[in-house]
């Protein structure tokens, strides 16, 4: 991924890279993603047999060749003429796949040629008949579950008051799934939800549903109990609230607070090397989702870019899992990371400029 970042932005217009990059307020959260990843150690199995290793694994049952998912973006078409589409077919030839957001451009219906399994992500409107539009539009074309993002009661506002990503682009680039054009009102995200979205977004798909944005134990707890099939540990990509935690801190408590129940539990956030992959896989996590290094590899080389950049995550994370003893997905346990105090691992914040780099950390519309 060396230099994707840079590719990406010269060809991007200034105010869309900008978008992509930028985190809320001072951008720490953005910025102190991967360094979380970072500081987590691994103690190596030695003399295992490892002569062949296999990173296959099954995400609410469906079978992929890689842990290494790609995440929710908005605005991919600005990255690519064909948005997800494209995207899609480079997740299928890797072996993986996409979770593909509400505000996209991209008809729903041009995504199963891709042939990759997928998810819709939503975030549920004031007017619910919007989300449930929405919603029979992704079941129509294939779509295997439903990602609710919980953690935009209202929209962070990137240190701008009032900011929001329908503020510099057209809304032919948000709402390709809907009929016509709804009210900015109307389509706004509900502030009001509880648990219980949760069973009433089964009941509109008969699909399970992932909440995405959990970053406690006690929230997790709930959301289990309430019927959610997965948790996707996640703080937005540090674009909502600035100081938030970052996931490698948060996903041990959420792990273990959801463990004998059967629910699945992923990250996002700062994902950049095959080691940051294991590290997150021993701390408990099914798989990961990777989101800006997608955009920036969707940009410099569109489908084949994704998928290139899928393989190489993958084959890093191979790399590693032989290096540590691990031959499968299945052996790789807590005990493969050093235990250090989360007192330490937080100890002296990395002196971030505060440049909303956001370089490998999570996306995702607004």
């Amino acid at each position: 991924m060396d230099g994707l970042q840079e590719q990406a932005a010269r060809t991007l217009p200034a105010d869309i890279y900008g978008y992509f990059c930028r985190g809320a307020g001072a951008g720490v959260s953005a910025a102190e993603a991967s360094e979380a990843w970072d500081r987590l150690r691994l103690r190596p199995h030695v003399l295992r047999d490892v002569s062949s290793c296999d990173t296959s694994t099954t995400v609410l049952g469906t079978s992929v060749a890689t842990p290494v998912l790609v995440a929710p973006s908005t605005l991919q078409r600005r990255a690519d003429p064909e948005g997800e589409a494209a995207t899609a077919r480079g997740v299928a030839r890797a072996g993986s796949l996409l979770a593909v957001t509400s505000n996209t451009a991209v008809p729903f219906s041009a995504l199963p040629a891709s042939g990759a399994p997928w998810w819709v992500q939503v975030y549920v409107a004031r007017d619910r008949s919007l989300t449930v539009e929405v919603l029979q539009r992704a079941k129509a074309a294939g779509a295997r579950a439903v990602v609710l993002t919980a953690d935009t009661p209202v929209i962070g506002s990137h240190g701008k008051p009032g900011a929001h990503v329908a503020d510099f682009v057209q809304p032919e680039d948000l709402y390709g799934n809907v009929t016509g054009i709804p009210a900015r009102e109307a389509a706004e995200h509900a502030p009001d939800l509880t648990p219980e979205v949760i069973g009433w977004l089964r009941e509109q798909t008969g699909l399970p549903v992932v909440v995405k944005g959990v970053l406690r134990g006690d929230d997790a707890r709930e959301f289990a109990a309430a019927g959610a099939s997965g948790l996707l540990v996640s703080n937005h990509g540090g674009r909502q609230l600035d100081g938030l935690v970052p996931t490698a801190w948060a996903l041990p408590e959420v792990v273990g607070a959801v463990a004998g129940t059967g629910t699945e539990v992923y990250v996002d956030g700062g994902l950049c090397r095959g080691t940051h992959v294991l590290s997150a896989l021993a701390l408990g996590a099914r798989a990961v989702f990777i989101g800006r290094p997608v955009l920036w590899a969707l940009t410099v080389a569109g489908d084949a870019g994704v998928a290139r950049l899928v393989d190489e995550l993958t084959r890093e994370l191979a790399e590693a899992m032989r290096i540590v003893g691990a031959s499968s997905l299945d052996q790789v346990e807590r005990d493969l990371l050093w235990e250090l105090p989360l007192n330490q691992i937080g100890r002296d914040p990395v002196n971030h400029p505060r440049a909303n780099s956001g370089t490998c950390a999570e996306q995702e519309a607004p």
